[in-house]
């Protein structure tokens, strides 16, 4: 049985697109046969700077426990000095991800989120001789790719993949322009999603807020998901007939631009914030919705998009990375250029004019993932995948013998 280890930086219960994709692959990989180790750790450490300056100091030390079969093992990097370095932290990281390898000898690593997990998988696959898969989810080639501290590395992890994965074809193409020799060894698909019960679901805190035509987004709010461009086109609406609906945080360091954002806008008494939520009560808020509305100006595959899809809502989106590919706009949807307040408005105008035409988007929309995005699709692209990586190092092997 060959045994796998998925890195990522975030696992249920963590709440993030990232964690319910390697949720959901692990468990897939699971029904295939796999062993499935998931190792989640954090590139980034702002975690340890803040402990550090608040007197916290310990040493390295890992979390392993076993959830529905699968290993999960969450490490975490000492915190030793006030004048902590990245490296420090990913050299420790780096140790305990080694540590792990020497004892279970895993026969693939597949990183998530290659600016973070991926070096780290990359470089340790290379040394132990074993294959590494790795997933693009989106920011990391989207914006990541413009720091030049990680340019180099993501460019390196890139050429030193055995088979690399995007979410969407608009980066796949990132990809190949940046290093042109992954061509021959990369793919792009769709995340999947599994039926949702919405009727089981119990009623949001906040429904009786929520005045005529309900327009909601959802997500970790922060540049990429122009949420300017749709609060600017909700304004431009008859403030009396909508609802702007909110469901999920503003990130911390861009919070006070978003603060004044809603304080300026002319609808803000008609916008309602859910916050950050738990997946079932922002799920809950989907039977509530008249529209969905996805303004972002790069966006992976979001799950929130395949969740109002499951929903059967009409879906205003911005024609980008797989939003653009998944919608067929006048089909199931309708689909505008990012960075448009105008054309946001418009389709907003036109649905809440049309309420049998939100319902045909909708009901469009609703049958396309049931079928084009189930799981059942996803499995098979990583099966195909998984076969190929672990068929091609097996006669590696075997040739080097």
């Amino acid at each position: 049985m060959p045994r796998i280890c998925l890195t990522t930086l975030e696992y249920p219960p963590d709440v993030g697109g990232v964690g319910e994709s390697a949720s959901r692959i692990a468990k897939m990989l699971l029904s295939l046969g796999y062993e499935v180790h998931v190792v989640v750790f954090r590139a980034i450490f702002r975690r340890e700077k803040q402990l550090a300056e608040n007197g916290h100091f310990y040493r390295s030390y890992q979390e392993t426990s076993q959830i529905e079969g699968i290993m999960v093992h969450r490490l975490y990097p000492a915190v030793r000095s006030l004048t902590g370095k990245e490296q420090d932290y990913l050299w420790d990281i780096y140790n305990q991800l080694k540590s792990l390898q020497q004892q279970y000898q895993f026969d693939l690593f597949h990183a998530f989120f290659i600016n973070e997990m991926g070096f780290i998988s990359t470089l340790l696959a290379q040394e132990s001789d074993r294959p590494i898969i790795n997933s693009v989810r989106g920011a990391d080639l989207h914006k990541h790719i413009f720091d030049p501290k990680q340019h180099s590395h993501i460019c390196w992890t890139l050429q030193n993949s055995d088979w690399t994965t995007f979410v969407s074809r608009d980066l796949m193409k990132r990809a190949r322009v940046l290093v042109p020799e992954i061509s021959t060894k990369s793919s792009a698909f769709w995340n999947s999603i599994h039926p949702i019960d919405f009727e089981g679901l119990p009623t949001p805190p906040l429904a009786n807020r929520l005045q005529g035509t309900v327009i909601t987004s959802m997500g970790n709010f922060r540049d990429k998901k122009g949420l300017e461009y749709l609060i600017d086109a909700c304004s431009e609406l008859d403030h009396e007939t909508i609802t702007l609906l909110l469901v999920g945080n503003f990130v911390e360091k861009e919070k006070s631009y978003w603060e004044q954002e809603l304080a300026d806008s002319r609808i803000a008494d008609q916008i309602v914030i859910a916050g950050k939520v738990s997946r079932e009560e922002a799920l809950a808020y989907l039977p509530y919705t008249d529209i969905f509305a996805i303004p972002s100006l790069n966006d992976g595959c979001p799950n929130a998009l395949l969740e109002a899809m499951l929903a059967g809502k009409a879906i205003v989106g911005t024609n980008v990375d797989a939003i653009g590919e998944i919608i067929e706009s006048e089909v199931d949807g309708l689909l505008v250029n990012p960075g448009s307040s105008k054309e946001i408005t418009l389709a907003l105008q036109r649905l809440i004019e049309q309420p049998q035409l939100q319902q045909q988007f909708g009901l469009a929309a609703q049958a396309k993932v049931r079928s084009q995005l189930a799981p059942s699709v996803e499995r098979q692209n990583w099966q195909r995948i998984y076969q190929q990586v672990l068929g091609s190092a097996i006669a590696f092997e075997e040739m080097v013998v």
